[in-house]
């Protein structure tokens, strides 16, 4: 094609060409990476051409300049690297590649490497100290956080083993026609004998959206479980044996108690670092730092740090528990981190390894015991891809209970790794037991004690078998027999009922409610039922009108004083429920009730309404109760859910309303009620369990509808009650309590020379109350003089208890020790007492 030699067109290509040059000049686009591991950096700050004020600072390894005047040299700098400035022509200004070099930190000087423990007169001394250091100043968090969206897959694999077995052990009784299962078992290194009983797969998709708003998902996509996946107590334990940590964290959370971190910027004032040897990491060079407590006693880690010497960051860390560990049921725990470290801020969990030895009774390394063994691999992590809202939408089939279920083929190409010869055989074996009569019954005893029930044949549940028996005042001995019926751990409907007797008022008592889930996804569910029975009421503020919640009804063996202000209560409830958004409740109940004193001579409940006197209190009323539990984790998808041990705390709001004349109901009111309950890590110097109530009733109602300051006169524990107040003697219209209570976890008493040997754990608390009480609501109670509010000053009790009393690792025992604050001057009190119990937990 011949060229046009107009001039015009010679202008037109000439003007084209130095618009093209122009902007070349004027804009930059390139990369930023780190020279060493080929990995993007963010966070650096560009100088265009001489400026000395940064035009931007990096989030991305990917960057774009703009300016109004041509670009002809950039600046790079980012600290911890040293400086990089690079020409930009019309070549390279689309393209401009940065590495940047990694500067040696100048407060490292040379290295010393002991292989003994060395001593110093002070942590600066210590090179351990100058390389952690560096560690807190670069503190990374989680690369979750970063990106807009993610997703990434995780691999569980929980497995129990008997652990420590012997041929005397092998020989008993009770293997007798089940001795096949030693065929499965393996030798351990100690030469006793390992046999796998548990195996629990499980496949997550992991979706998250920090921008425009935070969600997440975590969508179990494949399980795949080997014995007792009928029985919801050993699943939930196994499940609930472990919590997500953070190594870079001051405080880890095991078991819901805090060990301090070997990584916390805190570490050094509970560890000793000593700085053995540089080794090679999946091709990084590591510092490997040897730690372990200053106090054997205290809880608190021994291991291994695996510091990257260029940028610092922890690719790995192990954990293990020291030979005096004082948890309940637990021997030992060691765990195995490894983390993927993108760029200089953030890091990417990579693999956890947790094992953990549990033993119900003594601590020897040599007892008979179960090692629980929790690994997730995380793997195709994938950042910034548009994600659908769809994606974070609940729905039904993933509720179903055949949801998870795949075939051998999937989980032959869904593991990260093959499974072992004995994991293998745990599916094998698991079966073979599961056809066992004498297999089955030893299950049957374990989860009637675990669960409190008893099957007594399909369908039918006999329980709860702890409160067959009980004692008052009013009924004497009485005797209590309940079922329910219990086809599956994820029925969408139960129905319970029970029915008990008093030897004393020769009276029949009984109890009955129906629920039925419509949806897995929101738990819709409606219920109802009915019940007469003698209740303690003034024992719990933030109640609820279920039919088979909570109650005290004749659960005092022991008490200090009399106990006679026993009602007797006939009431109808109806409820439905539902969850538009996960872990929020939203609850409408309609109840019936009439209440009277079930003990009239000694305890009244009679009041005046228009002039006449009334000893039966009708009541019609609704309320709308909002109960919030976020971070709450939970099993099974039915009408009863079993909780995972988390520290996600409860939040309920509640409005009552009650209607005169509905169903012969004697008065208007409205009543609004608020708690709080949360328990709170506080790093290593134990847990803080807070409970805040509050509440206000607006209108005038009498004693049995009134907020009763909740009061304890037995000898046994009880939880959010006053340990000095008899049943009765606050009673408010508004109130406010406070309940406060630490757990030391034997933080003080492991300095006490002998006392240290006995394991024993301190608690403090403190519990308050705020009320006032109006003369109308005094007026019209027939014994209203009697009653009054704590609105004079703040009533307040305070003590300390002695927890983890026992043997071994049996160490379920408390003993609280009470002082009364003030109201000292009040009939019948007691100033000073003493309650115990049994506390289940680690």
């Amino acid at each position: 094609m011949m060229l046009n030699k107009n001039p015009k067109y010679y202008n037109l290509f000439f003007l084209f060409f130095i618009s093209c040059l122009t902007y070349a000049q004027n804009t930059a686009n390139g990369r930023i990476t780190d020279a060493k591991t080929n990995k993007e950096v963010s966070g650096v700050d560009i100088f265009i051409n001489d400026n000395t004020e940064p035009f931007l600072k990096t989030t991305l390894g990917n960057f774009s300049v703009q300016s109004d005047s041509i670009i002809y040299k950039l600046k790079f700098s980012k600290k911890n690297y040293s400086t990089e400035t690079v020409t930009v022509t019309p070549e390279n200004a689309a393209n401009v590649f940065v590495q940047l070099s990694q500067e040696k930190v100048s407060s490292i000087g040379e290295i010393v490497i002991h292989n003994e423990k060395p001593k110093y007169k002070n942590k600066k001394e210590n090179p351990a100290y100058a390389i952690m250091q560096e560690v807190w100043k670069r503190k990374r968090n989680n690369g979750l956080e970063k990106f807009d969206t993610y997703t990434y897959k995780e691999y569980e694999k929980i497995q129990f083993d008997a652990n420590n077995l012997d041929s005397a052990f092998m020989s008993k009784k009770i293997f007798n026609k089940l001795d096949f299962i030693f065929d499965y078992a393996d030798s351990t290194a100690s030469g006793k004998i390992g046999l796998p009983v548990f195996l629990n797969e499980s496949i997550y998709e992991n979706y998250g959206e920090n921008k425009p708003g935070k969600k997440t998902k975590r969508l179990l996509v494949a399980q795949k479980t080997s014995g007792f996946q009928d029985n919801q107590v050993i699943t939930i334990t196994a499940k609930n044996l472990y919590r997500d940590i953070n190594i870079y964290d001051n405080t880890l959370n095991y078991f819901d108690i805090g060990f301090p971190s070997p990584v916390g910027t805190n570490g050094f004032s509970t560890y000793d670092y000593n700085l053995t040897d540089t080794i090679s990491i999946h091709g990084e060079n590591a510092y490997k730092i040897r730690y372990q407590p200053k106090r054997k006693d205290v809880l608190a880690f021994q291991g291994y740090l695996y510091i990257d010497t260029d940028n610092y960051a922890v690719l790995g860390a192990t954990l293990k528990s020291t030979q005096k560990i004082n948890v309940n049921f637990i021997n030992s725990i060691s765990t195995e981190l490894e983390y993927d470290n993108p760029d200089e801020n953030t890091f990417l969990p990579k693999k956890f390894i947790t094992e953990i030895e549990l033993t119900p009774f003594a601590k020897k390394r040599t007892s008979k015991s179960i090692i629980a063994k929790r690994s997730v691999d995380y793997s195709q992590y994938e950042f910034n891809k548009p994600l659908d809202d769809k994606v974070f939408t609940r729905k039904q089939e993933e509720y179903d209970d055949k949801f998870v279920d795949k075939d051998d083929a999937y989980w032959v190409k869904a593991r990260p790794d093959s499974l072992s010869k004995s994991e293998q055989g745990v599916y094998e074996m698991l079966d073979r037991l599961q056809q066992t009569p004498k297999f089955n019954r030893i299950v049957k005893i374990y989860e009637t004690l675990a669960s409190g029930y008893y099957n007594a044949f399909k369908g039918i549940d006999i329980g709860p078998i702890f409160s067959i028996y009980g004692k008052n005042e009013v009924e004497g001995d009485r005797i209590r027999l309940g079922a329910r019926t219990y086809f599956g751990q994820n029925d969408p409907w139960r129905v319970q009922f029970y029915t008990a007797y008093g030897f004393k008022d020769q009276q029949v008592k009984y109890g009955a409610e129906a629920r039925y889930m419509f949806n897995r996804v929101n738990r819709f569910m409606i219920g109802a039922g009915t019940k007469r029975d003698i209740e303690q009421l003034g024992v719990q503020l933030t109640t609820d009108d279920g039919i088979m919640a909570r109650t005290f009804a004749s659960s005092t063996l022991f008490a200090r004083g009399e106990n006679a202000s026993l009602s007797s209560i006939n009431k109808t409830n109806i409820f439905a429920s539902i969850e538009p958004w996960k872990n929020f409740q939203i609850r409408v109940d309609g109840t019936l009730q009439s209440i009277k004193s079930a003990n009239p001579d000694k305890f009244s409940l009679m009041y005046y309404q228009n002039g006449n006197l009334r000893k039966t209190l009708n009541d019609s009323h609704v309320t709308l109760s909002l109960i919030a539990r976020p971070g709450a984790k939970f099993s099974q998808t039915g009408v009863d859910r079993y909780e995972h041990g988390t520290l996600a705390p409860t939040i309920i709001l509640k409005y009552t309303r009650g209607i005169e004349g509905l169903f012969n109901g004697d008065f208007n009111y409205n009543r609004l009620q608020f708690m709080f309950y949360k328990p709170i890590l506080i790093g290593s110097w134990g847990k803080t369990i807070v409970n805040f109530e509050a509440g206000k009733t607006f209108d005038t109602v009498p004693l049995a509808l009134q907020n009763v300051v909740p009061g304890n006169q037995s000898y046994s524990l009880a939880q959010n009650t006053f340990a000095q107040l008899n049943y009765y003697e606050f009673v408010a219209d508004t109130y406010t309590t406070l309940h406060l209570e630490h757990h030391f976890n034997g933080k003080i008493l492991s300095f006490i020379p002998l006392i240290k040997k006995l394991k024993l754990r301190e608690i403090a608390f403190i519990r308050t109350a705020y009320g006032t009480l109006s003369d109308a609501s005094k007026a019209i109670n027939v014994e209203g003089f009697k009653y009054s509010a704590p609105s004079e000053q703040i009533y307040y009790e305070y003590g300390f208890g002695i927890e983890n009393i026992g043997i071994g690792n049996l160490r379920i025992f408390r003993v609280d020790f009470n002082w009364r604050g003030n109201y000292l001057d009040r009939p019948d009190i007691s100033t000073f007492g003493i309650k115990a119990g049994f506390q289940v937990g680690f």
